[in-house]
């Protein structure tokens, strides 16, 4: 549905801090799903942790949130550009397994609501079908 240039056209993010790779459904407003191949030369393995590499909670949590404002913009019918979307809370969560190289991470994010600019989205991360992170994300789409 959507490639990693159209994703670049939406996200001000760029490598390596770019996190989601293809968009393959979408339901603006409702919901999103993204891809993010994990490989070996993503430069937070050398440190994290050397002889057992895991991507960290953290960047699976931006990974998601990413998702989350790729869906945002594209709900709001018009030009993003002028906008960033900002994190407001992270609630509840829970990282269930560990996410290494060569992993493919699927992101599923719905929209729980969507009130005077602020989205609140329960997001979950899978691979394959093992739940692998999830957490509930709230942020808003400011003016840069």
């Amino acid at each position: 549905m959507l490639d990693i240039v159209q994703i670049m056209e939406i996200l001000p993010h760029r490598y390596p801090f770019l996190l989601i790779d293809k968009v393959t459904e979408l339901e603006p407003g409702k919901r999103i799903v993204a891809i993010k191949n994990v490989t070996m030369n993503e430069p937070f393995f050398q440190g994290h942790f050397p002889g057992f590499p895991v991507m960290p909670g953290v960047l699976i949590i931006e990974a998601m949130a990413q998702a989350a404002a790729t869906m945002a913009y594209l709900s709001m019918g018009g030009d993003a550009k002028d906008k960033v979307s900002y994190f407001m809370a992270i609630d509840n969560a829970r990282f269930r397994k560990p996410v290494k190289p060569g992993d493919t991470l699927r992101i599923e994010v719905e929209t729980l609501f969507n009130k005077r600019g602020i989205w609140s989205c329960a997001a979950k991360a899978y691979v394959g079908e093992t739940l692998m992170t999830e957490a509930e994300l709230k942020a808003t789409l400011a003016d840069k």
